[in-house]
């Protein structure tokens, strides 16, 4: 019976994580408003739930090898295309003229490792101007709505910063 309890008490400790109860906690509190008692304590009691009722699966990052200041200037480099982007779709839809073509694309994409993938997917669509609509795990490959490819040099440039953001994450994650 020893054996068994422990076992069961084995899955609760890979699964409980306080740093993630915290975080919870805090956002609740944010969420709420107002830094309370009854707030801080229904922030606990829904991180434990969320932390002990829907666990994560663990992360293979034992083995990630992240390259922190090409990762800075990735991030330095997609804050500016950020604000390029919001701009550029601003002029877009304040400007007085048609709206410019648009397109569907598919990109093939060389990273190996799905985080990797879901990161460039998440920062791709955290850009105004274009969106993954799919994802082709098996073939590595994403379909992308593309809001201004009016010309060919527009949807060239729109690649080409695809092609730019995979050498980029490659070059941070992937290395042998």
């Amino acid at each position: 019976m020893k054996k068994f309890s422990g076992m069961k008490f084995a899955g609760v400790q890979r699964r409980f994580h306080l740093g993630s109860v915290v975080w919870i906690t805090f956002i609740w509190v944010m969420l709420m408003g107002q830094l309370t008692w009854a707030n801080v304590i229904a922030g606990v009691l829904i991180g434990l739930v969320i932390v002990l009722g829907l666990p994560l699966p663990n992360m293979p990052l034992a083995s990630a090898n992240i390259r922190w200041g090409a990762f800075a200037k990735l991030m330095l480099g997609w804050l500016w295309d950020l604000l390029k982007a919001s701009v550029k779709v601003a002029w877009l839809a304040l400007r007085r003229a048609d709206p410019p073509q648009t397109a569907i694309i598919k990109v093939p994409m060389r990273v190996q490792s799905d985080i990797v993938l879901a990161f460039a997917t998440t920062l791709f669509n955290l850009q105004p101007g274009g969106s993954v609509t799919d994802i082709d795990i098996g073939n590595r490959m994403l379909t992308v709505h593309l809001l201004d490819a009016g010309t060919p040099e527009a949807l060239a440039q729109e690649i080409e910063n695809v092609a730019k953001l995979e050498r980029d994450l490659i070059h941070i994650f992937e290395r042998n």
